[in-house]
């Protein structure tokens, strides 16, 4: 890197730290720092949600150490087979000196040693250093020996620990993150040439070659075949996943630990049997969907929370999926909102381009070249909504502002353990189903053919189904046809054209138009095309699914401050491979879930996922974000010693696992002297501490039975308490 451009970066980020440590608490300044450094790295979403969830451990334990009834989570306890030991620190007069000092060590230690290798490391760590300087704190002071009351030496005893467990937490970080035993099953496609080239499993992934390969970050990956990223990520230790959230599945010989496991997506057979329906309707959709990404087709929309969001449910089948997309269309059934419960106005329309609201709905949550990858990316929008003039930082929007510093520590410890158990999950699932890509399925069913008609040419039961105007056979006098009627009967589609028709990303859009099948092209940079991983599930919908409901959970409040949360794209200047929007574009959310509801269709938008992949990961991303939220929170008020003190251990609940169609028996040990026979209260409630199940159970010799026929699949707390003694239990409901 150039010198002077190094010292002028340096210059501007003095100044920006100047003004915002004026403005901010010094978590929200090394999570600045982090998310930066994220940019500047390679586009790996498991390896960044871990680095967020990790430096958010170490803010939180410092803020812990000096309070009173926050609980640490990681100094003096076990965590994933560790125990970082922790004997206690003497709080000064000061304690907000030592706790910004403490979490100031730790986090340049842990920032400094994750990405000292880094392809961004000559701006990165220049960076942390420089934070460290205006701060005045000396990076030299290495010590750990906290005993002395030295916060410095504190944060650099913390980060060691963290550093340590990072070295055996099941990510293989000390071997770069490489996979240890997963070996894709084809051989790799070349996007620039036909066809899905000699696929052998069309349910399979299949890796891409490149001459050269530009990651999502914008760098280039040696070697022109990326591999896949985390398949076996399910080793690592997460953060409120269970032992009841998983299960193992061998295969080669090798173990793959799913959680959340959601079954197998639609598969294609030969034959056309089986959910090859489902397949071919799902992918197709992908296809018809990239139709929509040319602004000349004089489609307008509004795209304002009026018309856009509220979503009321689910499909859990994959024949669901056929009636929540709009097929045709785009979009979702998506009812949006009377009025803004901020102003009690109803929303303003916002009528744009279709293919504008597709293109940048695409883009900003592709998160492409110089992103925070979808976790970082939610950290940036809980950063947005705590800078929000109208946001008060109320705890579950109730009592009185936390200080900002506390908020901060919170709030990122809670984000980060959803985004690094949504990492988890997703990836687990991802490794062990393997599943295919739009870019090879759609390729591969096109070689084979047309699905819809035996009587035309063509046909072939596992090939891509026909739809007039969107799905159609190459007839002779056909512009695709060739000089030599070589593309007769061949698979068109009109979609967007790829970036062959693209010289000028500055001035020239890839536009609508019949293409050859073969060389379907998702709404991607060629030198990218899609994500070096499986698509089922979407991780995308786990992330935001999770983050949204976190969100909720942390505000208090479903909606963004003032009811509405935006983005701004500029006419021309926001789209990176193509020239675009053709007008001003604003995103607009009203709600947190509104927001990961769009990050889900630009999915599909984008030519990355099909359906199958879409509402899985939202499901599964709705129970993580709830239950790593309350775990979360349980720290924060003291209460998760409550989980494992000496009385509840004498409560016996059994099964568990237990089917809520079942009854769920209760046994109180280690009584005493109470009576034999009495009524006792008994709730269940969720992670977020909200009652989904409440009884008066007769308990004969301390024993009872509950009915849990009203209670969903989940994780929940049994609290049985007798007068005398309160008691307290996990339990997990599966039907």
């Amino acid at each position: 890197m150039n010198k002077d451009y190094l010292n002028l970066t340096l210059v501007f980020f003095f100044i920006a730290v100047s003004f915002c440590n004026a403005q901010h608490s010094v978590a929200r300044l090394w999570n600045e720092a982090l998310l930066n450094a994220i940019r500047g790295d390679f586009a790996r979403p498991t390896v960044h949600a871990r680095n967020l969830f990790h430096t958010s451990i170490a803010m939180y334990d410092v803020w812990a150490v000096y309070d009173d009834t926050a609980e640490t989570f990681f100094l003096g306890k076990s965590f994933g087979g560790f125990a970082a030991e922790f004997q206690g620190i003497e709080a000064s007069s000061d304690i907000k000196s030592q706790r910004e000092e403490a979490i100031s060590y730790a986090a340049y230690r842990i920032l400094t040693h994750r990405f000292r290798r880094s392809p961004g490391a000559d701006e990165s760590l220049p960076r942390f250093e420089a934070l460290m300087q205006q701060f005045g704190y000396d990076i030299n002071f290495t010590s750990t020996d906290y005993s002395t009351g030295s916060a410095a030496a504190l944060g650099n005893y913390i980060a060691q620990q963290i550093i340590e467990f990072g070295l055996q937490d099941g990510s293989r970080e000390q071997f770069n993150y490489t996979n240890d035993y997963y070996l894709p099953v084809n051989d790799p496609m070349l996007p620039t040439e036909s066809g899905s080239q000699d696929m052998t499993d069309a349910n399979r992934w299949q890796p891409l070659a490149f001459d050269f390969f530009i990651d999502q970050a914008g760098f280039e990956i040696p070697g022109g075949i990326p591999e896949f990223l985390s398949p076996e990520w399910g080793n690592v230790v997460p953060f409120s996943l269970t032992e009841n959230d998983y299960q193992i599945f061998e295969r080669n010989g090798n173990e793959y630990k799913v959680f959340h496991d959601p079954g197998p997506p639609s598969y294609l057979q030969d034959d056309g049997g089986g959910t090859s329906a489902e397949y071919q309707w799902g992918h197709s959709l992908v296809a018809k969907w990239s139709a929509h990404l040319d602004p000349a087709d004089g489609v307008m929309i509004d795209i304002s929370p009026a018309s856009i969001g509220n979503v009321q449910d689910y499909p859990t089948t994959l024949e669901g999926l056929r009636d929540f997309y709009k097929p045709t269309d785009g979009g979702d059934p998506s009812l949006g909102h009377d009025i803004n419960p901020h102003t009690q106005q109803p929303y303003t329309p916002q009528i744009v381009p279709r293919a504008d609201y597709a293109r940048v709905l695409a883009e900003f949550w592709a998160d492409g070249p110089d992103s925070e990858t979808p976790p970082g990316h939610w950290f940036t929008i809980l950063n947005y909504v705590n800078d929000h003039e109208l946001f008060e930082k109320r705890f579950m929007g109730e009592n009185e502002p936390l200080e900002d510093l506390e908020w901060d520590v919170k709030a990122y410890f809670a984000l980060g353990a959803a985004m690094h158990d949504s990492a988890i999950a997703a990836w687990s699932i991802k490794g062990w189903y393997d599943y295919v890509r739009p870019v090879s399925a759609i390729r591969y069913m096109a070689d084979q053919g047309q699905s819809s008609d035996p009587q035309l040419p063509n046909y072939a039961p596992n090939g891509i189904p026909l739809e007039e105007g969107f799905i159609e056979l190459v007839g002779r006098g056909d512009p695709l046809v060739g000089d030599n009627n070589e593309n007769l009967n061949k698979i068109k589609l009109f979609a967007w054209r790829g970036p062959e028709f693209i010289f000028d990303p500055e001035t020239d859009l890839g536009g609508v138009g019949w293409i050859l099948a073969e060389k379907w092209w998702p709404y991607q940079r060629p030198s990218f095309v899609t994500p070096p991983f499986a698509g089922y599930v979407s991780g995308h919908s786990t992330f935001s699914r999770a983050a949204a409901e976190v969100m909720t959970l942390l505000t208090g409040d479903a909606f963004f401050p003032g009811g509405v949360g935006e983005f701004y794209a500029p006419q021309n200047e926001f789209l990176v491979f193509e020239e675009g929007p053709s007008i001003d574009i604003t995103l607009q959310w009203a709600t947190y879930r509104d927001a990961s509801d769009q990050t889900s269709l630009s999915r599909i938008w984008g030519g990355i996922h099909p359906p199958v992949d879409d509402i899985p990961g939202r499901l599964i991303g709705e129970k993580i974000g709830v239950t790593a939220f309350g775990l979360a929170r349980s720290y924060f008020d003291g209460t998760v010693n409550n989980f494992d003190d000496d009385i509840s251990r004498d409560l016996i609940v059994y099964p568990n696992p237990i089917n809520g169609n079942d009854m769920l028996s209760i046994n109180l040990m280690n009584r005493g002297e109470e009576p034999s026979q009495q009524t006792v209260d008994c709730i269940l409630f969720d992670f977020s501490g909200k009652t989904v199940g409440e009884q008066a159970v007769n308990f004969q010799n301390w024993s009872g039975q509950m009915q849990l026929n009203s209670v969903q699949d989940g994780i929940y707390f049994l609290s049985v308490n007798t007068g005398q003694k309160k008691y307290l239990r996990k339990i997990a409901v599966k039907r």
